[in-house]
């Protein structure tokens, strides 16, 4: 066996051009079936040669393809390394375990670091299907095989339409839904399912759709962003679309979940678990967590190009690449999109009236009047900034505006858009209303901001040929102010309270009382008792009250 060892060795170091220093225990030909044999054979078991063909020396084995890329002194350092750990872990040996410190004495060179082969080790065993981890530093193989070939071929097994597809879409679906902040609309299959809606919306791209710069897919989105179905959109800047870049790893990686899932299934059910080690079952569920949490990171790495409409660009969208992003970095899918947005200066939270001024159509100019749905819309298809929200920043807003009282607002009865929550038009006030604005030209003929005028609130109406005038004007002009009432007022809370609210009374009213000044409260308590228990009952309220020390302040009096 020595000498057909050295004759492969010497044969195997001509034809790469690699040479050793002594026969290392790496450089046993094992894929000589000869020499496997009498291996095997000394060694008295069999059964390995199935790990061998897997593990290190087949045509297909995972050492194989893990030293592709190795080259120089690395050359094939897995299969070597895996080639030391069959001797090392097997034969007479009292601890038949493979260790990190026995591998470096048995594979080092001069040109070979022992970091190279710690690492090499490592990442044997986590591909291999009977290579087994023992303890910290400690590496054995055998002939059962390992919970990662029971998944591989669990994985192989999956069904493409019952089982992949679903929970590809399942699992992105999740992931972007997770403390969404905006709509998300997942695999859209045509444009008429996407609602055109006021809103910033997200769109999710299928899974099975892969970006691509040029092509079918980009005409597609483009179209779908202008037209819902027939129908040209009113709100195309309202739609981001999020697609996953081209390759397969997302894909795998769900399989390789589906996989871990299903065996633990099989695991807590009974039909697995008698043939495997006690480490491989102990450590079944952490292999779970991991494979999925691999699983959602990857679902943030592929979705990375954010694509929305934008007038600038020649084919009208604009694509964004959002990078490699990772799960665990405390935001959102949502937050990393509206985040790359708001850097792109593609989306802001709010407006001013400046704003508002500046981009004021020219259309419009002549009449100064511009209805709040064409405001509202103009947010959203290109023509001014992008807000995530227009309809609660424009409710937001008038009522700020009106507040402050800078500029004026313009309130019409109108067809269009409602204020939800009203805006304040007087202390007390509050008007539902549909809304437009105008500006107000200033003595000198300039723009003056947004112009106020409206009929009256009910509260204020003033009557006569003034009011009226206001009344019937498509614009009124700005009502003359209150007169001045009194600086205080004087508020009393007098009436009967029913028992079973006594105390609710004292937490409740009371405290909101005492928001202002002098508050005097007195109490007024009548009750009907037998003439015989009336003395008793009056000796216990006046110890009642020299406790509260209120004596002086409350008397108890007989009728």
């Amino acid at each position: 066996m020595l000498a057909q060892w050295i004759s492969i060795a010497a044969a195997d170091a001509f034809r790469k051009a690699r040479t050793e220093p002594l026969l290392t225990l790496g450089s046993a030909p094992l894929s000589e079936p000869g020499f496997r044999s009498v291996v095997l054979g000394q060694l008295g078991e069999s059964r390995l040669v199935a790990a061998i063909d897997t593990d290190i020396a087949g045509d297909q084995a995972h050492s194989r393809a893990l030293d592709a890329d190795t080259k120089g002194p690395l050359r094939g350092i897995h299969q070597r390394v895996a080639t030391a750990i069959l001797f090392e872990s097997s034969g007479g040996q009292t601890d038949k375990v493979a260790h990190l410190p026995e591998l470096r004495f048995a594979l080092g060179e001069p040109d070979v670091d022992t970091t190279s082969v710690d690492n090499a080790a490592l990442s044997l065993e986590d591909r291999a299907y009977f290579i087994r981890r023992i303890g910290s530093d400690g590496f054995r193989i055998g002939y059962q095989p390992t919970m990662k070939k029971v998944v591989s071929d669990r994985r192989a097994s999956l069904d493409e339409e019952t089982e992949i597809k679903p929970a590809l879409r399942k699992l992105v679906e999740e992931e972007f839904r997770r403390g969404a902040s905006i709509p998300v609309v997942p695999f859209p299959s045509d444009g008429a399912e996407i609602p055109d809606t006021p809103r910033l919306t997200l769109v999710v791209a299928d899974p099975e759709v892969e970006w691509s710069a040029s092509g079918g897919l980009r005409t597609q989105l483009a179209e779908w962003t202008r037209q819902r179905g027939k129908s040209p959109r009113l709100y195309p800047g309202a739609l981001v679309w999020c697609v996953k870049k081209p390759g397969r790893e997302l894909r795998e990686k769900v399989e390789l979940s589906l996989a871990w899932k299903r065996v633990a299934r099989e695991v807590a059910d009974g039909t697995l678990g008698g043939d495997f080690d006690r480490e491989d079952r102990t450590a079944l569920q952490t292999k779970v967590r991991d494979a999925d949490g691999v699983a959602k990171d990857e679902v943030w790495g592929d979705y990375r190009f954010a694509i929305l409409a934008d007038a600038r660009e020649p084919d009208g969208l604009k694509v964004i690449d959002l990078g490699a992003g990772h799960s665990s970095s405390g935001e959102t899918l949502c937050g990393r999109v509206i985040g790359a947005l708001k850097s792109e200066a593609l989306l802001n939270e709010s407006v001013g009236v400046g704003y508002i001024e500046r981009n004021w159509p020219p259309a419009l100019k002549e009449s100064g009047v511009w209805p709040l749905a064409s405001l509202r819309q103009s947010f959203l298809n290109g023509s001014l900034t992008r807000l995530v929200d227009p309809d609660s920043v424009l409710r937001a807003k008038l009522a700020e505006f009106v507040g402050n009282g800078e500029p004026r607002l313009g309130l019409r009865q109108a067809r269009g858009w409602k204020l939800r929550t009203g805006v304040v038009w007087r202390a007390g006030c509050t008007r539902r209303s549909d809304v437009r604005i105008r500006r107000v030209p200033t003595p000198e003929g300039e723009g003056r901001g947004i112009a106020k005028g409206t009929g009256a609130c009910p509260r204020h109406a003033d009557s006569g040929a003034g009011s009226r005038a206001r009344r019937n004007s498509p614009f009124p002009g700005p009502e003359p102010a209150p007169e001045p009432g009194p600086a205080s007022v004087v508020l009393r809370v007098k009436g009967k309270i029913p028992p079973e609210t006594w105390n609710r009374l004292g937490t409740k009213l009371l405290p909101k009382l005492r928001s202002g000044s002098q508050l005097q409260v007195g109490v007024d308590f009548s009750v009907t008792v037998g003439a015989g228990a009336a003395k008793s009952l009056s000796e216990d309220l006046q110890q009642i009250l020299a406790d509260l020390n209120l004596t002086n302040d409350v008397s108890i009096s007989d009728e």
